[in-house]
């Protein structure tokens, strides 16, 4: 039965009801209506109106659930409970058509972050390549040249070229590392645990937060997808709370056992609190999506944030 017919059967029963009382009832009304008639009439109208309402609530109850399901639902929380399919009709097939969008919009969306963090990753990789080959043999050339020159130069000029020198030498350290953080090569070549540890490594040389770095068990071998999902995890974590935190110490721990392999980075910082999530954490839950591992972020024990990534063994 449809939604409009069973409004309209469930208006008409609470008239018929009225309609049947009226006539069955002793009451009558005469002309013109006295005080206890009006009583009468008005007692009978709210009790019409009471069954009507409490009818109606019951009718439309499913659809208060599915308006709080829709309202709640976050598809970078995928496999959260779906509202439960209860009433007849047009509202059950309502609830099961939300259902199965759902779960369409979350494969849909899966496929498409695949494809742009693929694409994102692509042009890290391009821009690394050019900052490296480009700009970072341009600024060898001219440390040479600066070089030549001030072996030639007076000694008043060569000490202001020297200085050059210098800023040019920092600019070029500052280049490669920024095209080692959008080109993690040491993960390529020398694996997930020892990049995570430069990431810490590299924090404590720029008079980052004191960072303590642990690996617990052994870690399987993973796919190159999932292996960079967790170091981008690591270093968005790393760099929220070197940047963002004002943390003074940090703990990373890479965790493997039969459940599968957890990443946790915990800070000492002032937590996230209520602060709405921003692109960076945002990215790092599509990428835990790509390869099916959950992420929770939180307040860690004793203040800070925690930052927990759990790639479950598929095998298990």
């Amino acid at each position: 039965m449809s939604l409009f017919w069973r409004v309209f059967l469930l208006n008409a029963a609470v008239f018929v009801a009225g309609a049947a009382v009226l006539m069955l009832s002793p009451a009558t009304i005469s002309a013109p209506v006295s005080p206890t008639e009006v009583v009468v009439l008005l007692a009978g109208l709210v009790v019409m109106l009471v069954a009507n309402l409490a009818l109606l609530r019951i009718g439309f109850a499913p659809l208060g659930r599915l308006i709080r399901a829709m309202t709640s639902v976050d598809l970078l929380r995928p496999g959260a409970a779906r509202p439960e399919v209860r009433g007849r009709g047009e509202v059950a097939e309502l609830i099961s058509a939300f259902n199965a969008m759902l779960d369409r919009l979350e494969v849909e969306r899966a496929t498409s972050n695949a494809r742009a963090l693929s694409a994102q990753e692509s042009e890290r990789r391009r821009i690394a390549r050019e900052l490296h080959d480009e700009v970072g043999q341009s600024l060898t050339a001219v440390l040479l040249e600066l070089k030549h020159v001030s072996d030639e130069a007076p000694a008043e000029v060569s000490g202001k070229l020297n200085q050059v020198q210098e800023i040019t030498r920092d600019s070029l350290d500052e280049i490669r590392r920024i095209a080692r953080r959008l080109r993690p090569g040491v993960l390529e070549e020398l694996g997930l645990a020892s990049a995570v540890k430069s990431l810490t490594t590299e924090l404590h040389d720029h008079a980052g937060p004191a960072a303590r770095y642990r690996v617990d068990g052994e870690l399987p071998a993973l796919d190159d997808s999932a292996e960079l999902v967790i170091y981008r995890v690591a270093q968005e974590s790393i760099t929220n709370a070197a940047r963002h935190a004002a943390a003074h110490r940090l703990d990373v721990l890479v965790r493997s056992d039969e459940h599968g392999v957890r990443l946790r980075v915990r800070d000492d910082g002032h937590g996230i609190g209520e602060a709405p999530e921003g692109a960076g954490i945002r990215g790092m839950r599509e990428r835990a999506l790509l390869v099916g591992a959950r992420l929770t972020i939180g307040d860690a024990p004793g203040g800070g944030t925690e930052v927990l990534l759990h790639l479950p063994n598929r095998s298990a």
